[in-house]
């Protein structure tokens, strides 16, 4: 299942693994920042039509975190465990709490691309085929291509 669009996502054939890549008019360290901020992070995460609240946010090496993100009166709650958070690149784990079982370990890559662009890639290990498949099928590729597009346009609006 590969999609071709600004955020590149695609599942490898051969690991349970997702993996997206898009590039941001923006320096590591705005993208950096926009993922470690708890305020920023309320603000671009998810689909257009959701908002986000973040309950604990802790983004350090060891550090935990929480959100619920709402849509027309239903809430969708979050979890997870920062691993390793460092400019160039963070290890965290990310639960659906409507799936406790269904826990990814996520990490993210913060390339600079120098000129004031970045590369941003995620890569999402999940323990089978069959959950792999079923986070695509949830229509989580309109939460990364929303939430990345309203990222790009709070990382310019911010910066001028």
């Amino acid at each position: 299942m590969n999609r071709i669009r600004e955020t590149a996502i695609e599942a490898d054939p051969r690991l349970p693994v997702i993996r997206t890549t898009r590039d941001f008019t923006a320096t590591p360290e705005q993208l950096f920042r926009a993922h470690t901020d708890p305020a920023l992070f309320a603000r671009w995460v998810g689909p257009s039509a959701m908002t986000t609240r973040i309950e604990h946010w802790d983004a350090r090496t060891g550090g935990s975190w929480r959100y619920v993100s709402e849509r027309d009166g239903t809430e969708y709650w979050f979890h997870g465990c920062f691993h390793e958070v460092r400019p160039d690149r963070m290890v965290q784990t990310f639960t659906f709490e409507g799936d406790p079982e269904g826990v990814a370990l996520e990490t993210l890559w913060f390339q600079d691309l120098g000129g004031g662009r970045t590369r941003l890639r995620a890569q999402s290990l999940v323990d089978s085929f069959e959950g792999r498949d079923a986070m695509l099928r949830s229509g989580m590729e309109v939460g990364i291509d929303e939430g990345y597009a309203k990222l790009e346009r709070m990382l310019i609006d911010d910066a001028a």
